[in-house]
């Protein structure tokens, strides 16, 4: 099996996310391989469509579906919405499987898990997106 550093260049380096300076060093922290896929995927997933000027229709958009009764139906409308937005918007990596989690749907929480595999290497690894509405709190 391969490791992160046997995936080729074009996997990607870019800024990490969030953005991080370093202290003391003009630079920035840099997230790359693996680290920076999934990364990728965090935003793609917690981005809007239309949230990107330049990438009007780049996102996966789940808010829709936030307050509706957690059920079959609602499971399988969040795997195909992230698994599009995955072909679409990824080319590194191709979802092999997409799955809701719903065991914290009490809390309103469910865990969104996708296995995938790099494309350039092809080694699978696993991404889980926690899918939930905080609570606001007042501030003053």
């Amino acid at each position: 099996m391969a490791s992160d550093s046997d995936i080729p260049a074009f996997v990607g380096t870019g800024w990490a996310f969030p953005p991080e300076f370093l202290m003391g060093n003009p630079s920035v922290l840099l997230a790359e391989n693996r680290q920076e896929i999934e990364q990728s995927l965090h935003i793609l997933l917690s981005t809007l469509p239309g949230e990107r000027v330049m990438q009007p229709k780049y996102g996966c958009d789940l808010t829709p579906l936030l307050f509706e009764p957690i059920t079959t139906t609602l499971r399988t409308v969040t795997e195909d919405r992230v698994k599009t937005a995955i072909y679409y918007y990824e080319p590194r990596i191709e979802p092999l499987k997409v799955s809701v989690s719903t065991e914290d749907a009490v809390e309103g929480k469910f865990l969104v898990e996708v296995s995938y595999r790099i494309r350039a290497n092809n080694t699978r690894h696993n991404f889980v997106f926690p899918f939930y509405r905080e609570e606001g709190t007042e501030t003053r």
